[in-house]
């Protein structure tokens, strides 16, 4: 394990797969257990009543925010420190028209945890896709699946039957939401940003792209893992309180040629057959400069906003981690 975690840190020393340990509880353990035996029950409750029950019920955006509030709200998740590029404290106000995302816009999300689509979801009620490195389709998936996508096993393509599609289309179909990438494809500890799939080549060249970084003080409610729900679990609700660092950086248009290229493919061909034509390659050799243009400088915003650098591993390397986790715990 310690080669391989030589291996992950190669380059630029920084491993973004490895869990952040937990701050032992010590003399406090009696308190956390309380807190958690408390707070189980009633984020359990919330929460089934909210994905079985509220939100097929027409509550509005408003009703449905409070509602994930709510849920926020159970394990203390109440602190936001907000930034945006070019703001001032105090005057967002005078700039929300333009600072912010709004209907027709898309937001590129780091991706560390799932309270990241929770959080999203309760401030701009957008839609969710899961983004795969091999393809610049994406699919449309509801905010359940977001969340169970930060605790799953990282995928390099799109599942067999899964409907693919781009986000012109996506936003040509809602013009009056926002759309949320998370074009890293998996989750880290937020400690890196990975390498881009191309799905933010399929935005249309009149929309707003807004790399939003999320990031978590203390940071051990990340899951970088696989699987690790019951952990999750417990330190999300033992903790008396959890802290959100929010920054979202000046808006990013897909100016490159593929904007209209991809286009021009799908009108000629259906979706499922073009999505051969639409793969990345690890090298990037496929991607014209104003393709590669475009992905770095919102990775270069990701990493710049999360205070992080942008690292050399993808999924492949992500898969392979976890593989030698598991074998490592077993031992």
């Amino acid at each position: 394990m310690e080669k391989y975690s030589q291996i992950l840190s190669l380059g630029s020393g920084i491993a973004p797969f490895f869990p952040i340990p937990t701050q032992p509880s010590g003399v406090y353990l009696p308190f956390h257990v309380f807190l958690f035996l408390i707070r189980f029950p009633i984020l359990l409750t919330v929460t089934l009543s909210y994905f079985l029950v509220l939100q097929w019920l027409p509550l509005g955006p408003l009703g449905k925010k409070a509602c994930l509030w709510m849920i926020l709200g159970v394990p203390s998740i109440w602190w936001i420190d907000l930034q945006i590029d070019g703001v001032k404290k105090g005057s967002l106000a005078k700039h929300h028209p333009t600072r912010l995302p709004q209907p027709f816009s898309l937001i590129a999300s780091s991706l560390t945890s799932p309270i990241d689509a929770l959080y999203l979801a309760a401030i701009f009620d957008p839609i969710f896709t899961a983004s795969y490195p091999s393809t610049a389709l994406v699919t449309q998936i509801s905010l359940f699946q977001a969340l169970l996508r930060a605790l799953s096993y990282p995928k390099q393509d799109p599942p067999r039957n899964a409907h693919l599609t781009t986000l012109r289309n996506i936003l040509q179909e809602h013009p009056n939401r926002v759309v949320v990438v998370f074009p890293e494809c998996t989750t880290t500890n937020g400690r890196g940003i990975l390498p881009f799939s191309p799905s933010l080549l399929t935005a249309p060249p009149t929309a707003k792209i807004f790399p939003v970084s999320l990031r978590y003080t203390p940071g051990d409610i990340t899951t970088p893992i696989p699987g690790t729900y019951l952990s999750f679990l417990w330190t999300l609700l033992s903790k008396p309180t959890h802290c959100i660092r929010v920054r979202i950086a000046e808006s990013v248009y897909n100016d490159s040629a593929s904007a209209t290229h991809i286009q021009e493919v799908l009108q000629s061909e259906d979706v499922g057959s073009s999505s051969d034509t639409l793969l990345g390659t690890d090298d990037g050799e496929s991607k014209g400069l104003q393709e590669k243009s475009v992905l770095n400088r919102v990775a270069e915003a990701l990493a710049r906003l999360g205070r992080v650098k942008r690292v050399g591993l993808g999924v492949q390397e992500k898969k392979q981690f976890v593989d030698a986790w598991k074998v490592h715990r077993r031992r």
